[in-house]
């Protein structure tokens, strides 16, 4: 079998025949010696690789699922990572290992808890449960660490087309948060429980939803997060660093910071030359300008200085507007009579005495409500004034439910 080690095709071939063997109730251990046997190590990509192959050779992504806890035990130990790629502190591939090791310290702590249950009288349950009980509220800690991989690190993964592996990932997580769900509820009831009871709580549900964590840690480690790392430029991960603290961390805080050294060379060809880049994501002109008219209500947005920047044009504005108030004093726009109430709202927005200002009136037959909204940066400092007006006359009528989708015919309102 020495022709293995330089033929990857060789190798993957067998990687899959032998992980089929495993879907087809082969007992893991002899598997695992074989595999011992015939390959020695396996590099982390070809792992990737046939578990995506699998998938579009039409393995039910539900079998790979149910069986991706066996294939990775057998695989532990086994995968070469000589390969792996160096990161700093505070990269997002060095914080997801370093959260990955205080996961591991936990689970490991809680496993030596319910080793000892057995030597546990009476009195020691309660105060037992009460510990478990919140270790497992840390563990919970993990949906952080799950969510950036779903939302930050997997988008990036399936604009390459690698679409299996996150998808079989994402599946493991909904299975470790029931898991984890289950194991809280059940130590948060409020009966007594003796030890019988615990010990079979933890053979049921404790012990399983630690060893769904640390499985997930192992497939990331040795699997995932190399691959990322060949895969992923030094921009897409300054975006989901910078994007991190939204979610937040699980178990750790990174105490650097980090930005790629070259961070004003890197190209940045798949971004839109003209794209409007905001914290939450990115969209041109045209999209922007789509989303604001097409949005149910009217928005006028007064700068700093109360001269009028923007206005929505919706297809049904309440108020006329027109190009020529752009840049015009706010004051101007409105009645002498009502003068006097706009300098207010601006003197108590400017104060930050007041956040907001609702009104309401009767309209030509119609409820209109307007709210004038403070806007300011983060630090608190005033940018300017939101108009929004909205006509809510068809909103009040509502009454009861509609749960099915039902349109209106074309021309009715």
């Amino acid at each position: 079998m020495s022709e293995l080690i330089n033929n990857a095709a060789k190798r993957k071939e067998l990687l899959k025949h032998m992980i089929l063997q495993l879907h087809a109730g082969e007992a893991p251990e002899q598997v695992r010696t074989r595999l011992e046997e015939l390959l020695g190590s396996i590099p982390y990509g070809e792992v990737v690789e046939v578990e995506q192959e699998l998938i579009a050779e039409g393995l039910p992504q539900e079998e790979v699922l149910k069986f991706c806890d066996i294939h990775t035990r057998v695989l532990e130990g086994k995968i070469d990572r000589s390969g792996v790629k160096l990161v700093p502190p505070a990269h997002p591939a060095d914080t997801f290992m370093k959260e990955n090791q205080e996961l591991l310290r936990l689970t490991s702590d809680i496993a030596a808890i319910l080793r000892g249950v057995s030597d546990l009288d009476a009195a020691g349950i309660p105060s037992v449960v009460m510990q478990l009980r919140g270790m497992f509220n840390t563990l919970w800690d993990v949906d952080k660490h799950y969510r950036r991989k779903e939302n930050l690190l997997f988008p990036f993964l399936e604009q390459k087309g690698i679409t299996g592996p996150p998808t079989v990932m994402w599946g493991k997580h909904d299975q470790t948060r029931e898991a984890l769900k289950a194991a809280m509820d059940a130590l948060a009831s409020d009966g007594d429980m003796t030890r019988d009871d615990l010990e079979g709580l933890a053979d049921l549900l404790l012990k399983p939803a630690i060893q769904s964590v640390e499985d997930m840690t192992m497939k990331e480690d040795e699997i995932l997060l190399p691959m990322c790392l060949d895969q992923l430029t030094d921009l897409e991960w300054f975006e989901i660093y910078q994007q991190t603290p939204e979610i937040g961390f699980c178990l750790y805080d990174p105490k650097d910071e980090w930005k790629p050294r070259n961070l004003d060379s890197i190209p940045t060809s798949h971004i839109e030359q003209n794209a409007v880049r905001l914290p939450s994501g990115s969209m041109t002109p045209t999209e922007l300008n789509a989303i604001l008219n097409t949005l149910p209500f009217d928005l006028t947005f007064v700068d700093k200085d109360d001269k009028v920047k923007y206005f929505s044009q919706g297809s049904e504005r309440i108020f006329d507007r027109n190009r020529a108030i752009l840049g015009r004093d706010v004051r101007l726009c409105h009645p002498p009579s009502s003068m006097h109430i706009v300098d207010r709202i601006l003197e108590d927005f400017k104060s930050g005495a007041e956040h907001s200002a609702p009104f309401w009136i009767q309209l030509h037959g119609k409820f209109i409500h307007i709210e004038y909204f403070a806007l300011r940066d983060e630090e608190g400092a005033y940018l300017g004034t939101l108009e929004v007006s909205q006509n809510l006359t068809e909103k009040r009528a509502l009454e009861g439910e509609q749960r099915l989708l039902s349109y209106a015919p074309r021309g009715e309102a």
